[in-house]
């Protein structure tokens, strides 16, 4: 038995593991590079083992850090069975297909500029039809459902409580008479959501893989975060300005869209016109209204009893351009949320760029923007900012809340590794960069000081 990690080793981004036995190969993840143009370009485009050898594979959940290289996969010769949570297979119908689309305005915008160099034109990196294909592959099962997928493999889903789907994977292998129980935890969230489920404990562990996203900082306490939407919402309702909220289309969407049903229940905030300005975030939200089984029990019942906060009165899905267009034009304080989180791409630019210099809008920043981004410029509190090539100079209120984030902090991830059990023989830190990892690593060692803890890099083994 033999390990290889291909991705998301001491990153947090494209994660990829290959796991051989029984002369089979089963690949765990196939994430989407994303940083640097020129290294996604080198990460994304040829993956580093032969497609065609690997027999199956497993994936637990569906954002594209995890998922987003499926549709290179399959169409440079993988042709087995992709298992994930059904939740997952029906997000990913969306995802892949919108990153594609992605993909192919990209390629697009470039060749204009290499034309005009006098350059030859560049491929997507995958187009629809290639996303399209992928999802023929996918093999959904249950959340505790052990099934066979290859010799000597069986799987199980756990609940990671990161977003609608997510799983956390346990292996029991068998080859030539030895038996190893692997875990890969995912993303794993933080507990107490307000949507789904916390995350369960896999016990009886003999190797473990943990990500370490945040190993080394805590995230802010949610207690606190209904009062500070509530005040941020009435500031700007005071000041009859709209409250523009870059939001990631999955999970980030649907948990503001339950804050504030809670909050104009309690009528903390008067019921205003709430518009969901994002393709990807419709859809996103009419997967989660199929799928109670990923529901905590009190959300569920929220779902079941006639409140649902996906279809409160008061909400408009926007689909069209024009419609989207059409918003500019209200002069009335309304929320709008529309993707992406960072404010890189999609409609949410427009938002910003007709708000932005007007003293009585909000941009209230809800999750973590990396590096030189808009979001991450609003957040920092530039007061000059570009949006298209133009600079604006940022007029209007700007307010940032983290804790609404969906992965475990340090003290969360301590405390759900604290809760395993098992011999422990081996663990390995993933899916964080270097500082978080080794943090962590070190958190784990006091933990479980019979462990062998590591942080592997890209392409190292190790074998069982």
């Amino acid at each position: 038995m033999k390990l290889t990690f291909f991705g998301a080793a001491q990153r947090t981004t494209g994660s990829k593991y290959l796991l051989e036995i029984n002369g089979h190969r089963l690949l765990i993840e196939c994430g989407m590079y994303q940083g640097h143009r020129d290294k996604s370009t080198e990460y994304n485009t040829t993956l580093p083992f032969d497609p065609s050898s690997v027999n199956a594979m497993v994936l637990s959940h569906a954002h594209i850090d995890h998922s987003g290289i499926i549709p290179v996969l399959c169409r440079d010769g993988f042709h087995g069975s992709i298992h994930c949570t059904d939740a997952t297979a029906d997000l990913c119908n969306y995802m892949l297909l919108d990153t594609a689309h992605i993909q192919e305005q990209d390629a697009v915008f470039i060749n204009k500029k290499r034309a005009k160099k006098g350059l030859p034109p560049i491929k997507p990196l995958y187009t629809q039809t290639d996303a399209t294909d992928s999802l023929k592959q996918f093999s959904p099962i249950p959340y505790s459902t052990p099934t066979r997928i290859l010799d000597g493999v069986t799987l199980t889903l756990l609940d990671a409580g990161h977003i609608l789907g997510s799983a956390i994977v346990v292996l029991d292998l068998e080859e030539n008479s030895r038996h190893v129980h692997l875990v890969f935890s995912g993303d794993l969230g933080r507990g107490h959501n307000d949507i789904l489920r916390d995350p369960e404990i896999p016990r009886d562990i003999d190797y473990l893989m943990i990500e370490s996203t945040y190993g080394n900082r805590d995230h802010e306490p949610l207690a606190d975060v209904n009062a500070t939407v509530c005040r941020i919402i009435n500031h700007a309702v005071e000041h009859r300005g709209k409250v523009i909220i870059p939001c990631f289309a999955v999970g980030r969407t649907q948990q503001i869209l339950y804050t504030l049903s809670q909050l104009v229940q309690t009528r903390c905030i008067p019921s205003l016109r709430t518009f969901i300005d994002s393709p990807l975030a419709i859809n996103a939200t009419a997967v989660f209204r199929t799928h109670l089984e990923c529901f905590n029990e009190s959300f569920r019942a929220v779902m079941q009893n006639g409140s649902n906060p996906f279809a409160a009165p008061n909400l408009t899905y926007v689909g069209s351009v024009e419609q989207s267009i059409g918003i500019n034009a209200l002069r009335e304080p309304c929320i709008i949320l529309s993707a992406s989180g960072m404010a890189e791409a999609g409609r949410i630019r427009h938002h910003i760029k007709n708000n932005i210099e007007d003293p009585s809008a909000t941009i209230l920043i809800v999750g973590w923007c990396a590096a030189h981004t808009l979001g991450a410029h609003l957040a920092s509190g530039d007061k000059q900012v570009a949006i298209f090539g133009e600079s604006f100079r940022v007029r209007c209120h700007v307010e940032t809340i983290n804790a609404f984030s969906g992965h475990a902090d340090r003290t969360e991830l301590r405390n759900w590794a604290g809760k395993l059990t098992g011999p422990m023989k081996g663990i390995f830190v993933i899916h964080g960069e270097p500082e978080p990892a080794t943090t962590f690593a070190d958190t784990l060692r006091q933990l479980h000081p019979q462990s062998n803890i590591r942080t592997p890099v890209f392409q190292d083994t190790v074998e069982f």
